[in-house]
């Protein structure tokens, strides 16, 4: 046996939930770019359980069932109140979420549709989770959800009390299709081992959860928006980048495991950064932003992947930016449980093996002869 570093080019599963064929990302057989052109993000998330869009009785029975049941139990909201000071958002999502679980009477139930029910509930319920726990940090009071509003909407809504522009909610709603799924991305491949094992699904979302919170997978678009505050103006921005490289040190947001030609879905990121950030006056940022891009396309010939642009993404619709890993979370609890509902169907219980690269015949000496 041989092994292969990161499993890179491994096929571990087989899934029909997302495909990555030649740079082009689709889900379900439908290309990421008609989605984030036509889609909501309700649409999204049916195909990705249902591997086809809902006719708008299904559609409309979805947005239906999210609403319902966006609201988070009060044990919940009142345990959030009590973590530490400066605790990483990452780390309060991920015991919410578990939290979650003692508090949900089909936790322990296996059935496949008692973990329909409960993904219903993650998806709508993980948005409301991150929105309390940004006010409350503030010493702001939560702010109920409400069933008339989409998932783009009711996150703006509930993290600031105002109804969000179209612009915003639209930008959002995109940004949420972006990230729903990516195959077996490191995140959705924990999930899935967890689960393997049959364990209930929010342990499965907790593994996730704990995955996406590392710098290497959801903390990227993090350190993007810090490195732009860094820089500071685009004056700044060639020197910060040749250091950079001249100290092969790692520029975040650029390049993917799995693109050789860029990621499909920056386009549409850049795209909603020129237009946000004009909006918002913040001009700056997405000047910054094209400046590097083009100084780590010729230096290093690296394209931009999903997390770049929505940095600058993010930052306009003024959302803190270490709350950005957990609204990263808030869209992949789509493609998470489609997952973990697909792994449950066909299940196998995931378990390598590893090469051994460690000394051989050694033999055990008494302790008082070593």
């Amino acid at each position: 046996m041989t092994a292969t570093r990161g499993l890179e080019g491994i096929v571990a599963a087989e899934s029909s939930i997302c495909s990555i064929v030649d740079g082009v990302l689709c889900y379900a057989g439908i290309n990421i770019d008609e989605l984030a052109e036509h889609a909501t993000f309700e649409e999204v998330i049916y195909l990705l359980w249902h591997k086809k869009l809902p006719n708008r009785e299904q559609l409309e029975e979805l947005k239906k069932q999210l609403g319902e049941n966006a609201a988070v139990p009060q044990e919940v909201l009142d345990s959030i109140r009590h973590y530490p000071q400066g605790v990483h958002p990452m780390a309060a999502l991920r015991t919410a979420i578990s939290t979650l679980a003692l508090y949900d009477p089909e936790a322990q139930d296996m059935s496949p549709e008692a973990n329909y029910r409960k993904s219903i509930r993650l998806v709508a319920q993980t948005p409301t989770i991150v929105a309390a726990f940004a006010r409350l940090r503030k010493g702001l009071e939560p702010v109920s959800p409400r069933k008339d509003y989409s998932i783009a909407q009711n996150f703006l809504y509930m993290l600031t009390g105002e109804e969000p522009t179209e612009t915003a909610a639209k930008a959002f709603n995109v940004a949420l299709i972006l990230h729903a799924d990516h195959e077996l991305n490191a995140s959705t491949f924990a999930a899935r081992v967890t689960v393997a094992t049959l364990t209930d699904i929010y342990s499965g979302i907790v593994s996730a959860i704990g995955t996406l919170k590392g710098p290497l997978h959801g903390g990227a678009n993090e350190a993007v928006a810090r490195m732009l505050t860094e820089i500071g103006s685009i004056d700044n921005v060639e020197s910060y980048v040749r250091k950079k490289l001249e100290n092969k040190e790692k520029i975040m947001g650029f390049g993917h495991r799995v693109y050789k030609n860029g990621d499909p879905r920056a386009k549409w990121l850049k795209q909603m950064s020129q237009q946000l950030t004009a909006q918002v006056g913040r001009q700056e940022l997405f000047e910054m932003s094209v400046k590097i891009d083009e100084l780590v396309s010729k230096e290093k010939g690296l394209k931009p992947n999903v997390d770049f642009y929505s940095a600058s993404v993010y930052i306009s619709l003024g959302l803190e930016i270490d709350l950005f890993t957990p609204i990263f979370a808030i869209s992949r609890m789509s493609g998470w449980t489609a997952h973990i509902m697909e792994q449950y169907q066909n299940n196998r219980l995931i378990r390598p093996r590893a090469e051994y690269t460690g000394p051989v015949n050694q033999h055990y000496v008494p302790i008082d002869q070593r």
